[in-house]
């Protein structure tokens, strides 16, 4: 290449190897930085560069400098991320159950990358590899492309759907007929991603987890008006949904032990209204989905939670009480 040609992208080039390799610790001496810039065939000397660091300090890439020895040395210190927003993002992939091993393994490198070379190693060193649940559906990724295509043209969406047997195999619903919905929302929900869907034959919302479909596609047909409205109110929703599973909607009166009092917060956020019945317990009335997870999640707790409303629910909640004991062929005499 051409030496003039070469001076063209001498900024650019020298503001790429300060980002990547220097920091406030590591910072590049002007000898190191003439050196690196002569092996891509760029001419440089210590008064030109100078000259450039002007430049992209003019520019606004708040290029610092410091005094090695008898000569100069540069860095940058401003980054898009600093190193504990890093970590987060580094802690938050690497604890995401639908993300595979592989991917993890990509997108740590690269968001650890953002933080410069010498950061980078650090932060992998600091990685804490504590989940080991990854999910095996590599399409996934491809998955999200085309639910985000589909929701952005507000157009429908179709997939094949299954579910794993005790063999980790694929076992298809419907016999492997595609199922075409209309998308609402793409929500991340307790390590996995749901496409949230409006359904005619329900008149209510549904969801499938985007890890168990295959071979989604984008159809030429519009969403549905009604899921055109439900796309309005999606943070409602799910605000509502408990764990994303489907069920009645009904507002629950809870009493609970105040040893809970983090654990309701924790499940419905730190604004849950509260009142105190004594010392000890306290009252709150929460909206949930009544399903499954929202038993089992009530269950966990024993004697330190209660149902006190609506006595539908609590009907609901002593048969499944019964039904678990008659399974264990427990005494329910008093009962």
């Amino acid at each position: 290449m051409p030496d003039n040609n070469c001076q063209k992208i001498k900024l650019l080039k020298i503001i790429e190897m300060l980002r990547q390799d220097s920091d406030e610790q590591h910072p590049l001496s002007t000898g190191a930085i003439c050196k690196r810039l002569e092996a891509m065939h760029i001419s440089c000397d210590r008064r030109t560069l100078a000259k450039d660091m002007e430049t992209l300090n003019k520019q606004g890439y708040e290029v610092m400098s410091t005094v090695e020895g008898h000569s100069k040395a540069y860095y940058v210190a401003d980054r898009s991320f600093s190193v504990p927003e890093l970590k987060i993002l580094l802690d938050a992939v690497q604890a995401a159950s639908f993300i595979t091993d592989d991917k993890t393994k990509e997108l740590i490198e690269k968001i650890a990358a953002l933080g410069g070379s010498h950061q980078a190693e650090i932060l992998k060193g600091h990685i804490v590899r504590f989940n080991t649940r990854k999910h095996s559906n590599k399409a996934i990724y491809y998955n999200v492309g085309y639910l985000e295509e589909a929701l952005e043209t507000k157009r429908k969406a179709s997939f094949c759907y299954f579910d794993l047997n005790e063999k980790s195999e694929r076992v298809y619903r419907k016999d492997k007929e595609r199922y075409i919905v209309d998308p609402v929302a793409l929500v991340f929900h307790e390590d996995n991603y749901y496409l949230m869907c409006y359904s005619p034959k329900y008149e209510d919302t549904v969801n499938y987890r985007v890890d168990r479909m295959d071979t989604v596609a984008v159809e030429s047909e519009p969403i549905c008006e009604e899921a055109a409205l439900q796309a309005t109110d999606v943070a409602t929703y799910t605000e509502q949904a408990f764990k994303m599973y489907n069920g009645e909607k009904a507002d629950v009166l809870l009493q609970f032990d105040q040893s809970l009092i983090g654990t309701i917060f924790d499940k419905f956020g730190e604004g849950t209204q509260m009142m105190r019945v004594n010392e000890s317990l306290l009252v709150t009335t929460i909206k949930v989905q009544i399903s499954p997870t929202f038993w089992g999640w009530v269950f966990q707790f024993g004697n330190k939670m209660k149902i006190l409303s609506p006595d539908s629910v609590i009907e609901e909640y002593q048969a499944l009480a019964v039904a678990v004991l008659n399974s264990l062929n427990y005494n329910l005499h008093e009962l």
